[in-house]
């Protein structure tokens, strides 16, 4: 059986036995994996804190057939995150990241670029001295990603409904619809949201990539977006996340 190395975040560790943990690790080369870390838990681990939630490390690993737990050898710790211990909100957005990841991803389903903007997420709220109002644009820039590479954007240029190119700026917005509706659809749909114009423009800016998300400075702007992407999440995943209502926007 041929091991196998990977760039890896910690998402989750389980209490296995006395001596050992089950590691779910989101990797650059394999997507999403869970392994068995024999000796995780002993005082001189062979592990050291390579383990610990939220940390990057590099990874080698024993493939096992499916069904069973990958067999965890070594980690070592490539990079921490010292702000998540000292700022609350940078730690919970860190943790919504985890949750997403955890949540939202199929075991061996790799996505590389999502493994980079998460690790990105990461760095810029767990390295840097970020102002609170600064996470919660990075972690929306993270959730559109999120939805893009997964296959969930939502439309935002043509009608979710009807299909058709909106004639204007969107001024309702369905997560049953999967994106923008127009005028003429939106009297049909039970399930939909005001959209004002400028925060309609600031989804297609994130939706988008790129820089320019840090622009988006109005609040209320924000505060819109935070509600429009925790109703769409919520929708898309059958169920709220659990560190939502902690995060702000």
């Amino acid at each position: 059986m041929a091991a196998e190395k990977a760039e890896a975040l910690v998402l989750r560790t389980t209490d296995w036995s006395d001596t050992s943990r089950i590691a779910t690790l989101w990797t650059r080369e394999f997507g999403k994996i869970r392994a068995l870390a024999k000796g995780a838990r002993r005082l001189k681990s062979p592990f050291e804190s390579a383990l610990d939630l939220l940390t990057h490390c590099s990874i080698v690993f024993l493939r096992k057939s499916s069904g069973s737990l990958d067999l965890l050898t070594e980690a070592r710790v490539v990079q921490r995150f010292g702000r998540l211990h000292t700022d609350l909100s940078a730690l919970y957005a860190a943790y919504y990241v985890a949750e997403l990841l955890t949540d939202w991803t199929e075991d061996y389903d790799p996505h590389p670029p999502l493994f980079d903007e998460a690790l990105a997420t990461l760095q810029d709220v767990g390295l840097s001295s970020p102002q609170s109002s600064e996470i919660g644009p990075r972690i929306m820039r993270f959730e559109s990603m999120l939805l893009r590479e997964l296959g969930f954007n939502p439309t935002l240029e043509t009608c979710g409904a009807c299909g058709e190119a909106l004639s204007g700026p969107a001024q309702w917005f369905s997560a049953a619809a999967g994106g923008v509706v127009c005028i003429r659809c939106s009297p049909a749909l039970r399930e939909k949201r005001p959209l004002s114009t400028p925060a309609w423009h600031a989804l297609r800016v994130f939706q988008a990539g790129g820089d320019k998300w840090r622009e988006i400075e109005d609040t209320k702007v924000r505060a819109e977006l935070r509600q429009v992407l925790s109703h769409y999440v919520t929708f898309r995943s059958g169920r709220r996340p659990r560190l939502l209502p902690y995060l702000g926007s």
